[in-house]
C-alpha cells in the first residue's frame, strides 16, 4: 500500500573519477563512533566473515601462484628450443612437462574461482541481511517516534534514510568486504612473489609507483570541482523539469514556455560544461597510467635481460615478472577507490543511525486500563499545551463535552485548532492538566486503545493504490464485503461507485485521480462508518468540491455523526450553527466557548468571525 504523497528524493551521486576517486560524496562526522556500531550488526555472523577472509585469501593465493609456474613453462620451452638449436642430444621442447604445468594452472585457477564463488555468495548474504535488519529496526522505530519529529523532518529526508542510505550500506559492503580483503592479500602476495624473483626488479618496478600516483591525485584534485558541480547542475535539471511538467497547465496558461525552455538551456549548459570536463580529465588517468606503466615495464625488460644473460633469473622469470607489474597496480587503485567507499558507507550509515537513536514517544502505562464499552464523554480539565517549552499555546482550558455531543473548534489559519486533535488522539502529551475519556486518562491507556475509539476524516484525503474496496475496507480489516457496501451505502458512496468500471474492485492509482475530490472524499467517510468508532474528529471538506456532491457530504457527515461524540474543525461557520459548543481560538489559545447563538450576543471574535462571512443583515 503506497501513500499518495510526492517523495523528494535528492539527485544520486554519479561516478567520480576512477569510479569513485573523487567523487562527490558526503563525509562522516564520527567515523569511529559509527564504524564501531556498524561492526556491532556484523558480529552475529562473525564465523561466516572468517570463512570469507579464509576463501578470499586462498582464491587470491592461487590466482598470484599461477604466473610463477607460468614461468616455468616458458623457462622449459626457451631452454628446449635452446638445446635443438643447438644439437644437443636428446634436447627438445618436454612436453610431458609443460602438459603437467598446464594441468596444475587449470586446477590452480579452478580452484581460485571457486573459492572467489563461495566468498561471494556469503558476503552478499552477510550484507543482505545487514540491510533488512537495518530496514526492520527503522520500520520499527518509526512507529515509536513521535509527530513532532515527523512535523519538523521531510518525509523525503525519512525516506531517503530508509531507502538510498541502507541501500548504500548494503551495496558498499557487499563490494568493499571482498574488495579489501582480495586488494590487500594480492598487493602483499605480489610483492612477495616479485621479490622473489628479483629484488633488483622489484625496486624498478615501485620507482614507477608514486610518479604514477602523483599524476592521479593531481588530476583527481582537478575534477574533483567539476563533479561537484556536475552534480548540482543535475540536481537542477531534474528539479526544473519535474517543476515545469508538474505544473504544465499553468505555464501554458501564462505563456511562459519561452521562459521555462531559456532557464533549462541555461542549466543544461553548465551541466554540459562541468560534465565534459570532469569525464575528459577523468579518463586522462588510463593513458597516463598506463605510459608511465609501459615505462616502467621497458626498464623492466632491460633489466630482466641483463639479469637473464648474467643467469641471476631465468628466462620465464622475466614474463612472470611483467604479469606480476599489471597486476599489482590494479588492487592498489581498489584500495583508494575503497577509502572513498568507506567514507560513503559510514555517511550513510550514520545517517540511519541518527534516525534509529531519535527520541520515542514516552512510554506506555505498564497497566493500561482497558476500555470495554466507550460511551464518549471527553472532559478537559486545565490543560496546558506548547509546542516549545518557552511558549505555551494552550493555557488553562477545561471542558466538558456530553456523549453524543457535537463540538466545533473555530478561528482563523493558524490559531492551533488541530492543536486540540492531536492532544486528543495522544500525538502530543500534554504539560499539564488531563484529558479524560468516560472518566479515564488518556495516558492510562494504549495508545492503539486510544485510537482505536477514534475516527477522523480530514480535509486532505488520504487513499492508497488498490481497489476501492480495500480503501474502504482500511477502516476495519475484517470487515465483510456486504459491511462495506452497507458502509458506502451510508456515506452515500454506493450509487457513485457502481457507475466506476469494475465498481468495488476499481483500482484507484497512484495519484488517486482516477475519481474525484469529492468521490474521494465520501470514500473516507465510508471507511470512518465502517470503523464504527465512538468518538470523531471531522475537517469540514467540502470547500473543494461541487455544490450538489456537497450536499452528499453532508448528508454522508450527519450519517456519520449520529450518536457519536463529534469534533469539528470548522471553516464555514454555517455548518455548526447547531453544535453543542463552540471553541473559539486565536492564536493557539481559546478564547471564548459556548454554543451560536450564545457567541454572537457576546460581540466577541466569533461575532467578528461570522460577521466577515456573512453580511451584517443575517447577523443576529
Amino acid at each position: 500500500m503506497s501513500e499518495n504523497n510526492t517523495r523528494n528524493q535528492g539527485p544520486k551521486r554519479g561516478p567520480g573519477p576512477m569510479g569513485g576517486m573523487g567523487g562527490n560524496f558526503e563525509k562522516p562526522k564520527d567515523f569511529k563512533g559509527t564504524f564501531s556500531k556498524l561492526l556491532n550488526y556484523l558480529k552475529p555472523y562473525r564465523l561466516k566473515l572468517i570463512i570469507v577472509i579464509i576463501f578470499a585469501v586462498g582464491s587470491t593465493i592461487f590466482s598470484i601462484i599461477g604466473p610463477k609456474i607460468l614461468g616455468k613453462a616458458t623457462t622449459s620451452i626457451f631452454e628446449g628450443l635452446l638445446s635443438k638449436i643447438s644439437g644437443v642430444e636428446g634436447g627438445g621442447i618436454d612436453f610431458g612437462y609443460i602438459g603437467h604445468i598446464i594441468s596444475i594452472l587449470i586446477g590452480l585457477y579452478l580452484l581460485s574461482a571457486l573459492f572467489s564463488f563461495i566468498q561471494g555468495f556469503i558476503v552478499a548474504g552477510v550484507a543482505q541481511k545487514v540491510s533488512y535488519n537495518l530496514r526492520r529496526e527503522i520500520s520499527q522505530k518509526i512507529n515509536r517516534l513521535p509527530l513532532k519529529y515527523f512535523d519538523s523532518v521531510t518525509h523525503g529526508d525519512v525516506l531517503s534514510r530508509v531507502t538510498n542510505d541502507v541501500d548504500t550500506v548494503g551495496q558498499s559492503l557487499n563490494q568493499s568486504m571482498s574488495q579489501i580483503i582480495t586488494s590487500v592479500t594480492t598487493v602483499v602476495g605480489i610483492l612477495i612473489m616479485m621479490v622473489s624473483i628479483s629484488w633488483q626488479m622489484t625496486v624498478v618496478a615501485l620507482l614507477t609507483l608514486p610518479i604514477s600516483m602523483s599524476f592521479v591525485m593531481i588530476v583527481v584534485k582537478r575534477s574533483q570541482r567539476y563533479f561537484k558541480t556536475q552534480q548540482e547542475s543535475l540536481g537542477q535539471v531534474n528539479g526544473h523539469i519535474e517543476e515545469v511538467y508538474g505544473g504544465h497547465n499553468i505555464m501554458k496558461a501564462f505563456n511562459a514556455e519561452e521562459e521555462a525552455v531559456n532557464k533549462f538551456r541555461a542549466i543544461n549548459t553548465k551541466l554540459y560544461d562541468s560534465a565534459w570536463k570532469a569525464q575528459f580529465l577523468s579518463g586522462l588517468m588510463p593513458p597516463i597510467m598506463n605510459f608511465i606503466g609501459n615505462l616502467g615495464y621497458v626498464a623492466v625488460s632491460i633489466l630482466g635481460g641483463w639479469l637473464s644473460i648474467r643467469k641471476t633469473i631465468e628466462v620465464g622469470d622475466i614474463l612472470s615478472f611483467i604479469q606480476y607489474i599489471r597486476s599489482f597496480n590494479h588492487p592498489i587503485v581498489q584500495v583508494a577507490q575503497i577509502g572513498n567507499v568507506l567514507q560513503s558507507t559510514i555517511a550513510a550509515a550514520e545517517r540511519v543511525f541518527e534516525f534509529l537513536g531519535e527520541e520515542e514517544e514516552t512510554e506506555e502505562n505498564k497497566t493500561p486500563v482497558k476500555l470495554e464499552e466507550v460511551k464518549g464523554r471527553v472532559t478537559f480539565e486545565n490543560i496546558k499545551f506548547g509546542y516549545d517549552e518557552d511558549k505555551t499555546i494552550i493555557k488553562n482550558f477545561s471542558g466538558d463535552i456530553k456523549p453524543g455531543q457535537k463540538v466545533a473548534i473555530v478561528g482563523p489559519t493558524g490559531a492551533g485548532k488541530t492543536t486540540i486533535v492531536k492532544l486528543l488522539m495522544r500525538f502530543y502529551d500534554l504539560d499539564e492538566g488531563r484529558i479524560l475519556i468516560d472518566g479515564h486518562d488518556i495516558r492510562d491507556l494504549t495508545r492503539e486503545d486510544l485510537r482505536d475509539n477514534f475516527g477522523m476524516v480530514l480535509q486532505e484525503t488520504w487513499l492508497f493504490s488498490g481497489t476501492i474496496m480495500e480503501n474502504i475496507r482500511y477502516g476495519r480489516l475484517d470487515a465483510t464485503d456486504e459491511e462495506v457496501m452497507k458502509a458506502a451505502d451510508a456515506a452515500y458512496a454506493h450509487r457513485f461507485i457502481q457507475t466506476l468500471p469494475d465498481g468495488y474492485n476499481m483500482i484507484i492509482n497512484e495519484e488517486a485521480d482516477n475519481i474525484s475530490q469529492g468521490q474521494k472524499q465520501l470514500l473516507t467517510i465510508a471507511r470512518a462508518i465502517l470503523s464504527d468508532p465512538k468518538i470523531l474528529i471531522l475537517d469540514e471538506a467540502t470547500s473543494s468540491v461541487d455544490t450538489r456532491t456537497e450536499v452528499l457530504i453532508q448528508k454522508a457527515m450527519k450519517n456519520l455523526m449520529e450518536g457519536r461524540t463529534t469534533f469539528i474543525i470548522a471553516h464555514r461557520l454555517s455548518t455548526i450553527r447547531d453544535a453543542d459548543l463552540i471553541l473559539v481560538m486565536k492564536d493557539g489559545d481559546i478564547i471564548e466557548q459556548g454554543n451560536h447563538e450564545e457567541l454572537l450576543k457576546n460581540h466577541g471574535f466569533y461575532w467578528e468571525l461570522y460577521n466577515s462571512q456573512f453580511n451584517n443583515s443575517e447577523v443576529s
